[in-house]
């Protein structure tokens, strides 16, 4: 099943089937599917359910995407919608997903060692260093700020559009919601509280009398231990793979999106969209209620 999340649905549809020498690797039953496909809708935007009977491959999905990208809108190959009446799960990425910002940037621009930040992010896209040793090497310019400066940060964080109804949306489903992120549990603690958040992991900064020491303590939150998260509160919930949605941005990602049943790259990083099948472009993130039937 492809879901076309879009603003102007009628104009969509009218374009396909209209346009049928642009969709070529279609067969001419699978356009006129679309005439009778259901549409949904909530708020400014629509969910088109174009209930074709087979799996597009990557390259037609690519180039699909692009023609509905000109009309700023979304295209999600699922095998089928959550079913409402059984537990779901949905598992986030933080920094970028949720929220617009990276928190140790912004923790960096407070400190004012952004500059020396930046250019160990630089190192570690480059190459020069793993995920390991960039967060570590980064971290180590924190040293000597209060723990109280993730209260002031928080207030500045700005989410995502459709974050929040998203989340609410969630609860009302009782779906499960978890957070999987390379940042700080200091940040995602208050998130947590303020929008119910079933559990949540992080990396741990060590601090001494209030003060950070710039050491991270614990397992480092990277790639693998997204996947092990996801893995873990799945089978421990017995929740079916059929049930289960993850969402991120980056590559460090792809390994949580690829293990769930729906995994979603929002705003996605090129080298993201390498390494998955889905990925939404333009629509706020509460479109994603449209994933239930």
């Amino acid at each position: 099943m492809l879901l076309i999340f879009t603003q102007n649905p009628k104009e969509i549809c009218k374009e396909i089937l209209l346009r049928t020498g642009d969709f070529a690797s279609l067969q001419s039953e699978e356009t006129f599917l679309l005439s009778s496909a259901p549409i949904k809708t909530q708020g400014e935007w629509s969910c088109i359910e174009w209930k074709i009977p087979r799996i597009l491959g990557l390259s037609e999905l690519i180039f699909i995407r692009e023609i509905f990208a000109k009309k700023k809108s979304d295209l999600l190959q699922v095998s089928g919608l959550l079913d409402p009446k059984k537990k779901s799960f949905f598992a986030f990425d933080m920094d970028s997903t949720l929220i617009r910002q990276e928190v140790i940037d912004e923790l960096a621009r407070l400190a004012g060692v952004y500059d020396q930040v930046a250019s160990v992010t630089k190192e570690a896209m480059e190459g020069n260093l793993d995920f390991h040793e960039a967060l570590q090497k980064r971290c180590l310019y924190l040293k000597g700020l209060s723990s109280n400066i993730f209260e002031d940060l928080y207030l500045h964080l700005e989410l995502n559009s459709g974050v929040s109804n998203l989340l609410q949306g969630l609860a009302k489903k009782n779906a499960m919601t978890a957070v999987f992120s390379g940042g700080f549990t200091d940040i995602l603690e208050i998130f947590q509280k303020e929008y119910r958040i079933a559990e949540i992991r992080a990396n741990v900064l060590e601090r001494e009398n209030g003060i950070l020491t710039g050491r991270v303590t614990g397992n480092i939150v990277d790639k693998n231990k997204k996947l092990d998260f996801l893995r873990e509160i799945r089978d421990r919930e017995n929740i079916l793979f059929s049930q289960v949605v993850a969402i991120g941005d980056g590559a460090n990602d792809a390994l949580m999106l690829n293990e769930a049943e729906i995994g979603i790259g929002f705003h996605a990083k090129d080298g993201l969209k390498k390494l998955i099948t889905n990925w939404v472009d333009f629509a706020p993130m509460d479109t994603l209620l449209f994933l239930f039937s």
